[in-house]
């Protein structure tokens, strides 16, 4: 997926936030489980697959703290979801003038297994209303149901990235340069996260 610059200004994150559903109810779909990769890679697959759906069917957790996330975005959030005092989850939010985003890290014995981001790139800034259609004889207002929508999911073992699927991939698979900074990309950004876990525990 990338970099995604995010505008700074004032903007509500609670205004967007009911727009996006955690996805304590997603599943791996019958498509992705029907990808024709090598048993062995397939093989790899099935222990972080059983992992995420596991943390998925868990509807009561024992500890969710909430950080606000500062930085370059229009504001945001991270949620840490622990069991039994293990750190299992964490789900971040960022919002921008033109975009925001959705992430989320799974962890298998305290590493990174998986991670589902879905970035949502609007069709106009959030505060581009009737009226500013209207002042530049536009076709378009800001209307959050005709965002682009795009997906990745990424898999990971031993703190390497074994497998990505994103939902506008032509099916050819990723070079890997690329997959090798998808990696870092994910990695320093969970980093960053468990920065800011640390920092509001103190």
């Amino acid at each position: 997926m990338g970099t995604m610059a995010f505008a700074t200004g004032q903007i509500n994150p609670v205004k967007f936030s009911n727009q996006v559903v955690d996805s304590v109810k997603l599943e791996i779909s019958s498509n992705e489980e029907d990808l024709p990769i090598n048993e062995y890679l397939t093989e790899q697959l099935k222990p972080i697959r059983k992992n995420f759906k596991r943390l998925n069917s868990i509807e009561k957790w024992s500890n969710i703290e909430v950080k606000f996330v500062e930085g370059n975005s229009e504001g945001g959030e991270a949620r840490y979801y622990y069991l039994h005092g293990k750190l299992e989850k964490i789900i971040v939010r960022k919002y921008g003038e033109m975009a925001q985003k959705l992430t989320e890290y799974y962890l298998m014995d305290g590493d990174l297994s998986f991670v589902f981001e879905k970035l949502f790139k609007y069709n106009r800034p959030f505060y581009y209303g009737k009226e500013s259609k209207e002042e530049n004889n536009d076709t378009e207002e800001f209307d959050f149901e005709e965002s682009e929508i795009i997906e990745d999911r990424s898999y990971f073992r031993n703190r390497k990235l074994i497998h990505q699927i994103n939902n506008q991939d032509c099916g050819s698979p990723w070079a890997t340069d690329y997959l090798i900074e998808e990696q870092n990309r994910l990695l320093s950004e969970l980093e960053e996260m468990k920065v800011l876990e640390k920092q509001k525990q103190e």
